[in-house]
């Protein structure tokens, strides 16, 4: 087995690269999950919806509590929780509880992420509540959020209470043994402590915009 030697320029070249990366990572991972019994932070920022109209975090709220998820179009396992986040969401809408969706990926980086497919998707699966444009992505930053898709429920107090996963089967809806999110809905609802109050959130990484 031959052995490359690497020149000292190259490998001063190669260190350079490294370094200059590194803030950028650590810029992307510098900010913790939102941590239980925290406020929704930039509750009063407007994005714009798939309907055309801007709405907030505030806008929302429910008497019985705030489900926040980011999520977006075109990571395959929000695809495939996207139905059961689409059937929580409509459900407990009509239960007290406020819900938004937000899409914070950037769609220079997945074309499937624009705003005309998020319309498209909405209608489809009729989302009864609010799915909206993160532009900036800072709100997701802001959350510490970094998966598609990541669920954030506060309760009637405004106080995080649940954050993570919706279930333990994105493939396999039949064989879901654990509800997570469905769970921390119900007892929000009915003014009971969550049973599981934080996951693993498993899904694509959110392709942050660019920051300024």
């Amino acid at each position: 087995m031959k052995l490359r030697i690497v020149s000292p320029a190259a490998f001063a070249a190669l260190a350079s690269a490294v370094l200059l990366a590194a803030p950028v990572l650590a810029q992307e991972a510098a900010k913790p999950a939102l941590a239980l019994g925290a406020s929704a932070p930039m509750k009063s920022a407007k994005m714009k919806g798939v309907d055309g109209k801007d709405a907030s975090i505030s806008d929302v709220e429910g008497k019985k509590g705030t489900l926040v998820i980011f999520t977006c179009n075109a990571c395959p396992y929000a695809k495939a929780w996207e139905e059961r986040i689409v059937a929580l969401g409509n459900e407990y809408a009509t239960k007290g509880v406020g819900v938004i969706a937000i899409n914070s990926n950037d769609p220079a980086i997945v074309a499937d992420d624009s705003y005309e497919v998020m319309q498209k998707r909405a209608a489809e699966r009729k989302m009864g509540f609010p799915y909206v444009v993160d532009a900036t992505s800072e709100v997701a930053r802001a959350f510490g959020a970094t998966r598609t898709p990541e669920a954030f429920l506060f309760d009637a107090s405004g106080k995080l209470v649940y954050h993570g996963a919706v279930d333990d089967n994105h493939k396999e809806p039949e064989k879901v043994e654990k509800r997570y999110l469905k769970d921390a809905l119900a007892a929000v609802a009915g003014g009971a402590a969550v049973p599981v109050a934080e996951t693993k959130a498993i899904g694509c990484s959110i392709k942050f915009k660019k920051q300024a």
